[in-house]
């Protein structure tokens, strides 16, 4: 593929809106190298597939020779952002935020290539900002920019309380951009109006503004947004086996969508998964290969064959795994070894699990919390977690 079908892709494939469109494109095709920015808040320890998105984005450009700048989030993921919020996001203490972030370079190194990127911390310069610089940012914008927002207007509108604190949100991410000089930020649909709040204060600060690329947001494995407050993610850090189940969980009306946004297979070829799809091949075939492709792009071709080998025999079979994990708990009730063996985060998430059908022992659903489980019981976590307890 050469560059001018690289940029068409790139400018194409996962985009939603370009502002501007034309200015972009005269700057990739005048062979400039811009600087792209992506900003991610550690609001969770995990990186998702819908974060993917835009950081394959991030790396459509690196691949054409592109400066790429990756901002974690420390300082506004404590302020929080409520972009696609119904209610106000708490403050997160800076103590959590430093422990979501541990791997978050990690993870983005599964996607981009980190000796090649400009790694910040926004920290670095937000945390120095005074209360004159940030009465000059604001002067930048009215009220009633902010509350016009659909998601802002309808909760005024419903009597729910809407912070100031929200509303320095978007200064915060936009004055990134004048940190970086960014040339293009990336960012879901739902981060418009902090995008276009980049441009502004560029402007305010005598820079070219940002041109701008969002991209579609993806539906996770119950159907809604895909949102770690949701708990329907596939991680990228997920288990090559953990990670094939989920996406072989999902709804037949997402995979051609997940194919497109989540990976890089040549879309003609997706072209043809759509149309053996419209023409009654079996959905769950094309969805082996939509989980195959996906393992594979986070762990290994013979990853994926494993978990597509592990998927066959002990889902879509029902045989049980032939090299179960053995494992000695230190104590023997059902929460207690789910906490213990991190099949689950936290004891009140077991009982979560356990309520809502999630547990079995020896292939029986478990809902009682107190159950103890016997010595060489086999225990099983949703659809493809299981330990042989010893």
């Amino acid at each position: 593929m050469n560059d001018s079908n690289k940029i068409d892709q790139l400018l194409n494939r996962g985009v939603e809106e370009i502002i501007d469109r034309q200015s972009l494109e005269k700057k990739l095709k005048g062979g400039f190298k811009l600087r792209i920015k992506l900003g991610i808040d550690p609001t969770s320890p995990n990186v998702h597939l819908g974060r993917s998105i835009p950081l394959l984005k991030l790396k459509d450009f690196q691949d054409l020779g592109h400066q790429i700048i990756f901002i974690i989030g420390d300082f506004t993921g404590q302020i929080g952002d409520t972009s696609d919020k119904e209610s106000e996001r708490p403050m997160l203490t800076e103590e959590i935020i430093n422990q979501n972030l541990q791997t978050y370079i990690q993870q983005a190194s599964k996607i981009i290539d980190i000796d090649k990127t400009e790694i910040y911390h926004n920290s670095k310069w937000l945390g120095k900002l005074l209360y004159k610089d940030i009465g000059a940012q604001a002067n930048a914008f009215s009220l009633n920019e902010f509350i016009s927002r659909e998601n802002i207007s309808r909760r005024l509108n419903g009597g729910k309380r809407v912070s100031l604190r929200e509303l320095l949100y978007p200064l915060m991410q936009g004055y990134d951009s004048v940190e970086v000089k960014a040339d293009v930020e990336i960012g879901g649909t739902d981060q418009r109006f902090n995008l276009l709040a980049g441009r502004d204060l560029q402007r305010l600060y005598k820079q070219e503004p940002q041109d701008i690329i969002t991209n579609p947001l993806i539906e996770g494995l119950d159907g809604r947004k895909m949102s770690s407050s949701f708990g329907n993610t596939v991680n990228l850090f997920d288990e090559a086996n953990d990670m094939f189940g989920k996406i072989m969980s999902l709804k037949d009306e997402f995979i051609i969508k997940y194919f497109t946004l989540l990976t890089r297979v040549d879309l003609e070829a997706i072209k043809d998964y759509e149309h053996n799809l419209k023409n009654g091949t079996n959905p769950r075939d094309i969805k082996l290969e939509l989980a195959f492709t996906i393992v594979r792009q986070y762990h290994s071709n013979e990853e994926a064959l494993e978990a597509k080998d592990y998927f066959i025999k002990t889902i879509s079979n029902k045989e049980m795994p032939s090299d179960l994990h053995k494992f000695k708990p230190e104590k023997y009730d059902i929460v207690s070894i789910l906490v213990e063996y991190k099949m689950t985060s936290s004891r009140s998430e077991a009982r979560r699990v356990i309520k809502q059908g999630g547990v079995k022992v020896n292939r029986e659903v478990i809902n009682n919390i107190d159950y103890i489980v016997s010595t060489n019981s086999v225990l099983q976590k949703g659809k493809h977690k299981f330990i042989e307890i010893i």
